[in-house]
C-alpha cells in the first residue's frame, strides 16, 4: 500500500471530518496562537510548526491525537502525561477524551525553549 503524501497542512486537515477535523483544528489554532513566529508545514508527512532549530509536530489517527514535542518535552511533563500513552517524544490524547489545551499549549512552549 502507498503512503498518502500531502502537500500542505490544509490538505492534511482536509483528508479528515467530523470530530477529530475539529480537534485537528482546535491543535493548529492553539499552536498558531503560541507559537505565532513558527511555520506550518509538512514534515514527516504530518503539520508541523517549526521556527529555527525548534519544531512540534501533531497527527490524527482513528482512535487518538498525537503530540511530537520532542523526547526532552515529554520528559519533563511526565507527571502531567500520566494518564496518556507516551513514548519517546510523543504523547497520545484518545478521541474520546477532552483535549488538554492547556497542557499541550505548555508543551508547545517548552518545545520552543519559551518556559
Amino acid at each position: 500500500m502507498s503512503r498518502i503524501t500531502f502537500e500542505n497542512a490544509e490538505a492534511y486537515h482536509a483528508a479528515f471530518s467530523g470530530n477529530i477535523l475539529e480537534r485537528l483544528n482546535a491543535v493548529k489554532l492553539l499552536l498558531q496562537q503560541t507559537l505565532p513566529e513558527a511555520d506550518l508545514s509538512i514534515s514527516y508527512g504530518i503539520p508541523t510548526f517549526s521556527y529555527q532549530k525548534y519544531r512540534i509536530h501533531y497527527a490524527a489517527y482513528a482512535n487518538h491525537l498525537g503530540i511530537y514535542p520532542s523526547p526532552r518535552v515529554i520528559e519533563k511533563f511526565l507527571p502531567q502525561l500520566s494518564g496518556y500513552v507516551t513514548s519517546k517524544g510523543a504523547v497520545q490524547f484518545p478521541h474520546n477524551l477532552p483535549l488538554p489545551l492547556e497542557l499541550i499549549r505548555q508543551m508547545a512552549l517548552a518545545a520552543f525553549n519559551k518556559t
